[in-house]
């Protein structure tokens, strides 16, 4: 305790003299919300994972603020919180809400409306922000020593750096040139191949309707390298049994026509009729392209019980801190002195801010038509099971990621275990059936959205702890990130969802799981019909659950493993090469006696940043184009593909686009070990 009254922010709390909240502050770090709020929606949506906006965003803040607006380092954090909620928000809303489609008999669909997904954006960030407030001297101020919030003290050391002169932005800036320009290449122009695959035949003596592919994209690649060569490792580890074991078995072992009644059971084909999807024919009781039928027959079903199962198991590990978390947060806020004088670093938001708004969120809940609801009361329990909820797994994930950081924080396992707690309740007072579903899903959404926002606003305070800021002005900036950011998101989602045209030839109405695999979303859904109204396939998702349960027995963090068998290999190989390459710059300084990278600041690290952002933002960009069907043609006239693949055949073609993927790769290699 004594190390904790002798510490000495960057700023001094006397100080009031340094800019702080200011309107340009604020705009600026809106706009870098809306930004990476996009971007964060596109990867997770695509890849089912996310990456930390909140150091790419303070090294923008420092290039575009201190150089060009001559903002202060305190402007400069306020930039960096409202950006990070934009981040945070997104992958709440992306690992939650697009399960409104996948409820069952399609009750949710109706709900997938940019209204409803604003709300609850809005509604879940504003709890996450609301519900740290009064654990921010805790956390922050009473553990210093003990929490170190890894991101959040990277922010910290890149604005002080930043502020006496540190250069960090080149580099990320580098990694987003050279994303944004292949990404242009590869999906604008098609010069580049967006997936080279292999597929063995299904009459193959030993691999039948085995696949291997790869989306080489430059946020895959990004991503693998942030995430590092274990975790990558596990990762890619899951794809590999589910398309080199599982697929071929299943090929050997169960014909055709049982795959197509499996199929027509989830609604993905007609049996009667042909489907250019799966490649069936009626007549001839066969598939062209059997390997994607078993996935979306078998693989998926067996990855969402892994995924679910693996959430689970972190939840339990985590029980005792979970409990601990919030028996010592609940002591220090009663135990809290009252009188003691508030220096400007001290100043929060007052505990009245907390107890209105958490009213006004549930009266809000109640009287609006886009929350799902029987009627008033049904919503008012909805509300009270956010708050009940939201309190708890906030409290944890804050102090979770103080721990092993956000990027690890179990918030998977904690929406789970709202959406079981949620479903008991409903069970216990006669709620059972379809049209319960999607009231329980905006109760495991919401505590989502909160608990990842909770999340990133802890390592914002920390960050603000550590340059002496002032708390009230970030909390008052999360805020406003966490709106201005919540009025793209949902419009972003729902542009993602339109499908192409090929997609609605097949007579596909969302892009989301198809073109977009949205494994969360798929797991709560999955989950919701499984506990409210009994429609679940038990015997797959029990194998995904013991294929979970295996992995922990052999010390194998078993989500990771299970979110890859989910996954496509075309995702996750690439970023397995990622992963590969950050051991291999490791290796390198290891056998030349040097120190390795940083993992947040490195330049690997920071140009990996750029080419997250880069590949993502254009991928957006590009979605966005397509999803007009004027625009979508003119981008289609652009294309290369066919004439490059009329001159160097189709696997001249796919070897080109794997030799831009290796350069790319060359590039950020060499960017880690450069000097």
């Amino acid at each position: 305790m004594e190390k904790n009254t002798e510490f000495k922010p960057y700023i001094s709390p006397d100080n009031v003299s340094v800019k702080e909240f200011t309107l340009r502050a604020v705009l600026l770090g809106a706009a870098f919300g809306v930004l990476f709020g996009a971007a964060t929606v596109y990867l997770a949506l695509k890849a089912g994972l996310t990456v930390s906006a909140s150091i790419p965003i303070a090294v923008l803040a420092i290039s575009l603020g201190r150089k060009f607006l001559k903002t202060t380092i305190l402007e400069n954090n306020i930039i960096q919180t409202a950006g990070s909620a934009g981040e945070s928000v997104a992958a709440g809303v992306v690992f939650t809400l697009p399960a409104f489609l996948f409820l069952s008999d399609g009750i949710g669909k109706d709900y997938f409306s940019y209204w409803t997904i604003l709300m609850l954006a809005i509604f879940g960030g504003i709890l996450g922000v609301l519900m740290m407030i009064p654990l921010r001297r805790s956390l922050i101020v009473k553990e210093h020593e003990t929490l170190p919030y890894p991101e959040g003290t990277a922010c910290a050391q890149v604005l002080i750096a930043g502020d006496k002169g540190g250069d960090f932005a080149k580099t990320a800036y580098q990694g987003l040139g050279f994303a944004f320009g292949y990404a242009i290449l590869q999906k604008v122009f098609h010069f580049i191949a967006e997936s080279p695959t292999w597929v063995s035949g299904v009459a193959n003596k030993y691999l039948p309707a085995a696949r291997l592919s790869g989306e080489i994209t430059p946020e895959y690649l990004g991503v693998g390298y942030i995430i590092g060569p274990r975790i990558a490792g596990v990762l890619v580890a899951g794809g590999v049994l589910a398309w080199f074991g599982l697929t071929p078995l299943l090929a050997t072992l169960v014909p055709p026509d049982v795959i197509a009644a499996q199929l027509q059971k989830l609604d993905l084909m007609n049996m009667a009729q042909a489907s250019a999807r799966f490649g069936w024919n009626p007549e001839t009781h066969s598939f062209t392209n059997m390997s994607e039928a078993i996935y979306r027959a078998y693989i998926r079903q067996i990855g969402a019980g892994a995924v679910a199962g693996a959430g689970f198991i972190t939840l339990i590990k985590t029980m005792p801190t979970i409990i601990s978390s919030f028996r010592d947060s609940m002591g220090d806020i009663r135990n809290r002195d009252k009188n003691s004088a508030k220096a400007r670093t001290e100043d929060d938001l007052s505990i009245k801010v907390v107890a209105i708004g958490s009213l006004a969120l549930i009266l809000l809940m109640a009287v609006l038509p886009s929350i799902p609801g029987e009627n008033f009361l049904s919503k008012i329990l909805i509300g009270i099971l956010v708050i009940v909820f939201g309190f708890f797994f906030v409290t944890v994930a804050s102090r979770i990621v103080g721990i092993i950081g956000s990027s690890n924080s179990p918030i998977s396992g904690m929406t789970i275990a709202t959406i079981m707690g949620t479903a008991l309740v409903f069970i216990g007072v006669g709620w059972t059936g379809k049209v319960y579903e999607p009231m329980a899903l905006v109760v495991g959404s919401m505590v989502c959205i909160a608990a990842a926002n909770a999340g990133a606003t802890s390592q914002d305070l920390k960050t603000g702890y550590l340059i002496g800021a002032t708390p009230r002005y970030q909390q008052l900036a999360l805020f406003i990130g966490v709106v201005v950011s919540s009025l793209v998101i949902g419009a972003t989602v729902l542009f993602l969802d339109n499908p192409t045209a090929d997609m609605r030839a097949q007579g596909i109405e969302h892009a989301i799981g198809e073109k977009f695999n949205a494994p969360q979303p798929t797991l709560m859904a999955t989950l919701i019909k499984g506990l409210l109204s009994f429609n679940l396939d038990w015997q797959f998702v029990l194998v995904g659950l013991f294929v979970a349960i295996t992995l922990e027995l052999c010390a194998v963090k078993a989500l990771s493993f299970a979110v890859g068998f989910y996954l496509p290999l075309a995702t996750t190989l690439p970023i397995w090469i990622g992963g590969a390459l950050k051991g291999l710059t490791d290796w390198m300084a290891k056998r030349k006696g040097e120190e390795i990278e940083d993992a947040e600041l490195g330049k690997g690290s920071l140009f990996a940043t750029g080419l997250v952002a880069g590949g993502a933002l254009a991928g957006v960009i590009v979605a966005l184009l397509q999803a007009s069907e004027t625009t979508e043609k003119w981008v289609g006239a652009l294309s290369l593909e066919h004439s490059l693949t009329g001159s160097l055949g189709e696997d001249g073609y796919k070897w080109l686009g794997v030799a831009c993927f290796a350069a790319l790769a060359y590039f950020l290699v060499r960017a880690a070990r450069k000097k």
